[in-house]
């Protein structure tokens, strides 16, 4: 749609003087706005008082005071950035203990610690997959994947959504000498999860790795909140590679890459999203680090996110509405359409309550949703006052 205005507004520019040669965004911009797709940033006061469920907290430890003092001492200790790339400058001695620490909770060999969860992602498929490998990507993977499957230049096949059957087939007609499956663990739309063990399966009969993207996973499924591999028993298995975020359950930021001791190997020598990137920040490693340590202090907080997205989801689908049933910590409820969801959201926050407005093209299936999320700290009432504020402005 942005693509066509763009190719229509260059028709006959050629000769077009500097002041033109933008133009093309004002009817992309137009385009965007009819269609109710225009997306503006909202800044927010330290002290909002609405209810925020539109945030990934999961487990309400952003401003958990230990977590927050922890971020406090480490930007005390080694100053407000890391200063270089990981390979340079950028490992600190606290770098080191939140990876050692994350491998160890989460069940796998080793793990490596990225800017973010996106440049993980990128670092992941990038690294392990080239024009000789088959990348099997399910249909709902999140952009971050995605963007990975074609900066990899591999041949990708586009899986149907949670089917193994699907993985199987198209691992099947394969002509290329390696494979990749790569999956969410759950999906960050509707907060259904993957089927992981059948989708190793399938790997494993085709001479596959499996790629899980446990983002809305860690913090949330398994024991304590170890993560989609570890409920699915198959955490630290040598063909699994798992990464995740800081900045959701571990409220912090960041990401990290978990596997074999030789994978991670691999990517601090092949993984251009980790050697020519500035490493994370101290103060976001400390954060994260004082909220796993609070996690596996408090492992029932885990639980806790589980059974508030369970008990949203009945509340509001008991009353009529098209709200999914969550695997996770999300929960989604359909709209009529992109202006309707947008209109709803802005109603929610007019009531108090702050909730996620999904339309396309961050949709995959183009349905738009209000998505809120679970977090572990939230009292009945609040979850109450949520439903009711939901079912008031649909």
């Amino acid at each position: 749609m942005v693509a066509q205005a763009h190719a229509r507004a260059q028709v006959g520019e050629a000769g077009a003087g500097p002041e033109r040669v933008f133009d093309w965004l004002d009817e992309a911009a137009a385009v965007r706005e009819e269609a109710g797709l225009t997306r503006r940033l909202r800044s927010r006061p330290a002290d909002d008082p609405v209810l925020d469920l539109a945030s990934n907290d999961y487990l309400g430890l952003t401003r958990h005071p230990a977590v927050t003092a922890a971020a406090a001492e480490a930007a005390v200790r080694w100053g407000g950035g890391a200063t270089g790339s990981r390979l340079v400058t950028g490992t600190t001695e606290a770098h080191t203990a939140l990876e050692r620490e994350l491998a160890e909770f989460c069940g796998y060999q080793a793990a490596l610690v990225f800017s973010s969860g996106y440049t993980a992602n990128l670092a992941v498929l990038t690294a392990l997959a080239g024009p000789d490998t088959l990348i099997v990507s399910d249909a709902h993977n999140h952009a971050s994947l995605i963007d990975g499957c074609r900066l990899a230049r591999g041949r990708v096949a586009r899986a149907a959504h949670a089917d193994p059957a699907a993985v199987r087939e198209a691992l099947a007609a394969r002509a290329e000498p390696r494979a990749l499956v790569v999956t969410d663990s759950v999906f960050s739309v509707d907060g259904n999860a993957a089927p992981l063990a059948a989708h190793l399966a399938a790997a494993r009969a085709h001479g596959a790795a499996l790629v899980i993207d446990d983002a809305h996973g860690l913090g949330v499924l398994g024991p304590g909140g170890a993560g989609a591999g570890a409920a699915a028993g198959i955490a630290g298995q040598p063909d699994v590679v798992a990464t995740a975020t800081l900045s959701k359950s571990l409220g912090s930021q960041g990401g990290v890459v978990l596997g074999p001791e030789r994978v991670i190997r691999h990517l601090v020598s092949a993984a251009r999203t980790f050697i020519f990137d500035t490493g994370l920040a101290p103060a976001a490693v400390g954060a994260a680090l004082g909220a796993l340590r609070l996690l596996r202090a408090e492992p029932g907080r885990a639980a806790d996110a589980l059974r508030v997205a369970r008990e949203l989801a009945d509340r509001l689908a008991g009353a009529g509405l098209d709200a999914s049933a969550p695997d996770g910590a999300v929960v989604s409820v359909r709209a009529d359409d992109p202006e309707h969801a947008v209109r709803w959201a802005a109603a929610c926050r007019d009531e108090g309550l702050a909730v996620g407005c999904f339309r396309p093209p961050s949709v995959p299936d183009g349905v738009p949703r209000l998505r809120l999320t679970a977090r572990a700290d939230l009292t009945a009432e609040q979850v109450a006052f949520a439903a009711d504020v939901v079912l008031k402005t649909r």
